[in-house]
């Protein structure tokens, strides 16, 4: 077995990894009620869910040409904001990967309970 040359550093790019697939979903979860990005950043963080700058505003433009949100200007306060909002696709999208997540948390969490037991179903 090869041992990584700095287990802290491949920890931190498998953590990334492992957040990568869930930052849509909790990026669609949080524009209800409709959201900027500055706000969208805060409203992520103070949920445990940090995210940069640089990660989200590409999303958010990418997620918008899917149709899965809509932007909007608010130029009516001290200055503007676009603003984001789910579409009807983003919110059947957000029900449909709920699904998906829950599903994939319940089979994750089962397996890790048995690794922290030290089971093993299968042939070693």
């Amino acid at each position: 077995m090869v041992e990584p040359k700095d287990p802290i550093a491949a920890e931190e790019r498998l953590a990334q990894e492992l957040r990568r697939g869930a930052v849509v979903l909790a990026t669609l979860a949080q524009v209800r009620p409709r959201q900027y990005g500055y706000s969208l950043v805060q409203r992520l963080t103070e949920r445990g869910f940090e995210i940069e700058p640089g990660t989200l505003y590409p999303m958010l433009r990418r997620l918008e040409e899917q149709g899965l949100l809509e932007s909007l200007w608010d130029v009516e306060g001290a200055r503007p904001r676009k603003y984001y909002r789910l579409t009807d696709a983003g919110a059947e999208t957000l029900a449909r990967l709920s699904v998906h997540w829950r599903r994939l948390a319940g089979v994750m969490d089962r397996l890790l309970d048995e690794a922290e037991r030290g089971e093993s179903h299968g042939a070693d």
